[in-house]
């Protein structure tokens, strides 16, 4: 049973490498200028209506939203699944999601885009802690309702939800002018490679 998920192993040392590799060369000349393209076209749509669905998901994604949404779905998983071991488990990527930000952010020291800014944001840019809360929330809990929901168009609506958060979280932090697209791929890479890490430890332990 434990080698048939060793793919989670490979798709986490394949994430790492990406990361790797990105967090060399994102001060390159071409990353820069690719960086501030996708930012220019982004912003090119700004519209009062988008500018507002854009601060929406820029503050569900924030830390300590993303701390009253983890103790909300918490007590969901403990009332009506009982699970506790699995409990540990999001309480495990959570935490350690954020200290591996933190880290990162003190490590590389990337400051934040002197653009357009639609919203103020201190701290350092890379990678974004708010796309590596999003994935690691809202991926986590996708692998632990995964088994609880019986139907395929259920499970499918699940990811799709979960995608569709992830996604809009990061593009909301570009599209206010606090991160380069190069620090919301960056943290995808790293929250992606420590979500499938932990998974994979947990099925070998469990298991």
């Amino acid at each position: 049973m434990r080698t048939t998920y060793n793919h989670l192993l490979l798709m986490s040392l394949f994430s790492l490498a990406l990361f790797i590799f990105l967090a060399t060369v994102y001060k390159s000349d071409f990353i820069e200028n690719l960086d501030l393209k996708i930012i220019s076209n982004i912003q090119g749509l700004e519209h009062p209506m988008l500018t507002y669905f854009m601060k929406f998901f820029s503050y569900i994604g924030d830390i300590v939203q993303v701390i009253v949404i983890s103790i909300i779905l918490l007590l969901i998983l403990y009332k009506v699944f009982h699970q506790r071991i699995e409990l540990i488990l999001f309480v495990f990527v959570l935490i350690g999601s954020t200290l591996l930000n933190v880290l990162l952010k003190h490590f590389f020291q990337r400051a934040r885009p002197d653009l357009y800014k639609m919203i103020i944001q201190d701290g350092y840019s890379f990678p974004s802690g708010h796309a590596m809360a999003a994935l690691s929330l809202y991926g986590i809990i996708s692998f632990i309702l995964w088994r609880h929901i019986p139907k395929e168009s259920g499970r499918i609506m699940l990811i799709c939800i979960s995608t569709l958060l992830v996604f809009f979280i990061g593009i909301s932090r570009i599209y206010l002018g606090v991160h380069y697209p190069s620090d919301i791929i960056g943290a995808y890479l790293i929250s992606g490679s420590w979500l499938f890490f932990t998974i994979w430890g947990f099925i070998q332990l469990k298991g």
